[in-house]
């Protein structure tokens, strides 16, 4: 697993404007889980596009990286339900 990965970020400003942009985060960056996967597959679904585009207001919590939906194998769990090497489905 790489240190870095691409990602959509939404965010906004303190005037509440919306902005959209492609970045490289860490781990660090993600809100506090306790599951991680690395994700081999994604895609941007309905909900994720008003999101991105500002369209409704979807988004709770700022910044957001959009991308619910995705498949991949688990690379660390202190979840009871999921060992490393699971491999998962997730839809939002």
């Amino acid at each position: 697993m790489s240190d870095t990965f691409k990602a959509i970020l939404v965010s906004r400003d303190a005037e509440k404007k919306q902005s959209v942009e492609i970045v490289d985060l860490t781990e660090v960056d993600l809100m506090e889980g306790d599951v991680t996967v690395a994700v081999e597959a994604t895609t941007v679904n309905y909900k994720d596009g008003l999101a991105i585009t500002g369209k409704a207001p979807v988004v709770r919590r700022w910044p957001l990286v959009p991308g619910i939906d995705f498949a991949g194998t688990v690379v660390s769990s202190s979840h009871a339900d999921w060992r490393k090497g699971d491999k998962v489905i997730l839809n939002g």
